[in-house]
């Protein structure tokens, strides 16, 4: 014959649960057991809280290499938009002069610095031929803004 089963008074499904995984009621019963008990929570705790700092970490790195590739988009283009103006203006002269194939490509080694000029005092007036040859330089007034 079969026992029927123990007649227990209406306990909700949570204090049935906390009961029988309650610490305390272990502890007593088994304290090695309640101790890994507590050492199971601690480190599960643990492992959401590094999850949480791990996380927040992944969404700073994530936003300061957004930042850092629109910094590098933006310079990108404007080194493209040198290179084009660079290429025009060097057309521009081409299309001017008598004689393009005395003029170099524009390079870096190429390039010479001229110091700031001394201001020319009132009284003197520079040379009419040294005007003429500015004048021949700047065929035309480039507007900034391209």
């Amino acid at each position: 014959m079969v026992a029927a089963p123990e007649q227990r008074p209406s306990t909700t499904a949570l204090e049935l649960i906390q009961g029988s995984l309650s610490a305390g009621r272990i502890a007593r019963r088994s304290p090695l057991i309640g101790g890994l008990h507590r050492v199971a929570d601690g480190s599960l705790l643990g492992v959401f809280a590094a999850l949480a700092v791990l996380a927040g970490f992944t969404l700073h790195w994530q936003h300061r290499w957004t930042v850092a590739f629109q910094r590098l988009d933006a310079t990108r283009l404007l080194a493209h938009r040198l290179t084009e103006s660079t290429a025009v203006l060097e057309q521009n002269l081409l299309r001017g002069t008598s004689r393009p194939e005395d003029l170099v490509p524009t390079k870096v080694v190429n390039l010479v610095y001229l110091e700031q000029p001394a201001t020319i005092p009132a009284a003197t007036s520079p040379r009419p031929d040294l005007l003429q040859s500015l004048e021949q330089l700047t065929q035309r007034r480039i507007h900034p803004g391209y």
